[in-house]
């Protein structure tokens, strides 16, 4: 975990190097911290740095235009932590950036990271925005201080079961999840879900987000001869699920959420990857209203290709400035009270929020692996 203590020489160096003109004296110069939490490292490190890259990215182009608040010139510092996808790490990483006065939080990215970290904030009264995370629990707490910029579960696993039965044409499905909040949260509304469509669930086995061998829980389900195999994790753990079942020769399609629906997919699953159909809880990108520009000002900076959050890490932090320019303050307190009447456009479209913290509208994208490489099947706007 980092902390960052700038000094007033080293205050001027930077408020210097965003506008000399804007930021002559460095008096009026307000450091206002963003805290940005995501898994850095461990399995989901790829995701987690995706996350960050999009918020990293959108503090520096409000840096270098120059913003100011109430009157005051102001610089955004955004305070970086790994919380590595545990949960107890979470929590201390909370209290750690509501320690360091951070006035929002952009994160986190497992929803096993986001619920208990939630409580945190909410007792200091901090906006808590995440991109990622998708377990309806989280805002369904009754929490003022929760958002969040992706759809939830409870959109997707309907989208998922839907597509099972219209388009592959399931009668029967076995169900595996990581035990995550995440992972068993979205099985258990596709199991809900496909049951209601008159799918037969065949079987429910669990294993973990850290699982390399799942040759026995395959050996059991290629016994059971599903249509489908549906998997609720993400990709560290997923990609060899989708691998091993190729190699013992499973001929049911494994079908999964955003968890596995990543750009790496691919290359950790190698060719088996074709036997995969994923769900993201968004739009693509190239349907987001500014999703080309960013993908182009993303890949010029970081020299990668966006893997699935960076996005709506991005409009995370942009949203988080607008409720303080129409707070007229960075005080928590104030933005928090601003955040409910957010009507922003940004990346990935037109955001507003209903009670609960989720969005109003959104989409559920359905992709597929050729080549190792995800093409869109379909879109689901919601």
């Amino acid at each position: 975990m980092k902390s960052f203590v700038i000094s007033k020489t080293a205050l001027i160096l930077l408020t210097v190097a965003f506008d000399a003109s804007s930021f002559a004296k460095a008096e009026t110069t307000q450091i206002v911290k963003l805290g940005a939490v995501a898994p850095l490292t461990g399995g989901l490190a790829h995701q987690g740095r995706d996350s960050e890259n999009g918020a990293k990215l959108a503090v520096d182009e409000i840096n270098a235009k120059g913003l100011v608040v109430g009157g005051n010139k102001v610089v955004l510092w955004l305070e970086q932590e790994d919380d590595a996808a545990d949960p107890r790490t979470a929590t201390q990483i909370a209290q750690k950036l509501v320690d360091d006065k951070v006035v929002a939080v952009i994160g986190h990215q497992t929803s096993g990271t986001s619920i208990p970290a939630s409580r945190i904030y909410r007792d200091a009264g901090i906006v808590q925005i995440t991109p990622a995370s998708t377990n309806p629990l989280y805002t369904q707490q009754g929490f003022k201080t929760t958002y969040r910029l992706i759809a939830t579960d409870a959109q997707q696993a309907p989208a998922l079961a839907t597509y099972a039965a219209k388009n592959m044409n399931a009668k029967t499905i076995a169900i595996v999840d990581d035990a995550t909040a995440y992972g068993q949260g979205l099985a258990d509304q596709f199991s809900n879900n496909v049951q209601a469509l008159g799918i037969k669930v065949l079987s429910r086995d669990a294993s973990t987000d850290k699982t390399v061998d799942f040759k026995g829980i395959l050996t059991k389900i290629k016994g059971e001869n599903p249509d489908i195999i549906m998997y609720g994790g993400s990709d560290a753990a997923g990609a060899q699920l989708v691998r091993q079942a190729a190699q013992l020769g499973l001929r049911a399609k494994v079908l999964s959420g955003d968890g596995l629906c990543t750009e790496k997919m691919g290359e950790m699953a190698g060719d088996a990857s074709k036997n995969l159909v994923c769900s993201e809880a968004g739009l693509p990108l190239e349907m987001m209203p500014g999703g080309e520009a960013f993908k182009k000002r993303y890949v010029q900076k970081f020299n990668q290709p966006i893997q699935s959050y960076a996005p709506f890490a991005y409009d995370a932090v942009n949203v988080v400035v607008d409720a303080m320019k129409r707070a007229n303050s960075t005080d928590p307190a104030r933005i928090l009270d601003a955040m409910q009447a957010t009507q922003y456009n940004g990346v990935i479209g037109r955001i507003a929020f209903d009670s609960k913290g989720d969005l109003k509208e959104t989409g559920i994208s359905l992709y597929q692996f050729k080549n190792g490489k995800k093409n869109l099947l379909q879109v689901v706007r919601m």
